[in-house]
């Protein structure tokens, strides 16, 4: 079911597309703005640092920044963008856990000291250039039913979580806390709930160890509707996961997450234009203005299927759709019921903020979409 605010911001694309051109990179400021008040309504305990790694858009950035959320950040250029953007370093978390050691120099002289690592090596080198840092220590969990299962690359042990902890402490550091992520679009609730268990395993191990452990970072992974059929899974998984997290972590225990595509994802419409059509095999092929080396990247990086539509009416035939680049990777779907479409003619895909603009290239010489914030 189309949200009141989409159907509003759908009704001013075609006029839109005349005056700026295509492809198009639509935001929404009130989209944005009601996804935060969204995740914080279902999660009221849980204080929201954007992992601006799901789009970077510098204008995403100050609207996030204005509603008062920290950020997760990966790198030099992500912490200048959050400070360019009027973010404070002690809203940010430095949430790669293998850092070069540059970068956490860098991060130390712009005040960034909150900082996630999951092996001794990460600690010593936290030790070497960020003395006093507070830690956390990331833990491998379930990523079952995700998207991006991002334990196979990332994470600990949970048993060896206390002793990397007090590891910390003997090399200066203030082991600050526990993190995790349960996979990207994650629809299986019971990854956050083992989660939750084994943090606050930890939490309890390690503050009878005397070690001042105070944060647990949930990560990321809250899912979206990528399709107008689609559960709403996060809604539906909230209930359960505040239940636990207060059942587990007592008023001492901040609770933080990383979302990105929950926040951004499903503020953004993508509008291209159809540039070339043909025939084969008894089938329409329509060539449209950007394609899976543009902004629909997300279908080759976050393995996501997008739902495409026109604003054209009409009886409808099986088609293909496919990218404007020379390179037969660039099929975007074979599978879409359109009506015959003519050159010019629109086609849009929602909810496409997250993992879409932020890894775009220009291959081919061709340049990604442009962003353009609406109300």
């Amino acid at each position: 079911m189309t949200s009141p605010s989409v159907a509003r911001l759908l009704k001013t694309i075609p006029a839109l597309a005349r005056r700026r051109g295509t492809p198009l990179f639509v935001i929404s400021r009130t989209l944005l703005r009601e996804q935060v008040a969204h995740f914080r309504k279902l999660m009221p305990r849980v204080e929201p640092y954007y992992a601006m790694k799901a789009n970077p858009e510098p204008r995403i950035l100050k609207i996030f920044r204005e509603a008062g959320l920290g950020f997760d950040v990966a790198s030099a250029n992500e912490i200048d963008a959050v400070l360019a953007a009027g973010g404070s370093p002690g809203r940010m978390v430095f949430a790669n856990t293998n850092k070069r050691e540059e970068m956490i120099s860098f991060a130390r002289k712009r005040g960034v000291d909150l900082m996630t690592f999951d092996s001794e090596y990460e600690l010593d080198k936290i030790a070497k250039l960020a003395p006093g840092a507070r830690v956390m220590v990331r833990i491998k969990v379930p990523n079952v039913g995700s998207m991006v299962e991002l334990s196979l690359k990332f994470g600990t042990d949970p048993n060896d979580a206390v002793p990397l902890l007090m590891r910390a402490k003997k090399l200066g550091l203030d082991p600050y806390g526990v993190s995790f992520h349960v996979g990207s679009q994650c629809t299986h609730g019971d990854n956050y709930l083992e989660a939750f268990e084994m943090c606050a395993i930890i939490v309890r191990d390690a503050r009878a160890k005397q070690l001042p452990v105070q944060m647990v970072d949930i990560g990321g992974g809250f899912p979206i509707r990528h399709f107008d059929e689609d559960e709403d899974w996060f809604a539906k998984m909230a209930p359960g996961l505040n239940l636990e997290i207060n059942r587990l972590f007592d008023s001492n225990v901040k609770v933080i997450a990383e979302p990105g595509r929950a926040l951004c994802g499903p503020a953004c419409v993508l509008v291209m234009s159809v540039i070339g059509k043909s025939i084969r095999n008894n089938k329409h092929w329509y060539f449209l203005d950007d394609g899976v080396y543009g902004a629909l990247s997300g279908m080759i990086f976050d393995h996501c299927n997008y739902q495409f539509k026109v604003f054209k009416r009409g009886n409808s035939q099986l088609t293909t759709l496919a990218g404007p680049t020379c390179d037969s990777l660039d099929v975007i779907s074979n599978v879409e019921e359109f009506p015959e479409l003519e050159v010019g003619d629109l086609v849009y895909a929602a909810n496409i903020g997250a993992y879409s603009l932020a890894s775009a290239t220009c291959f081919n010489g061709i340049p990604p979409a442009k962003a353009v914030l609406v109300p």
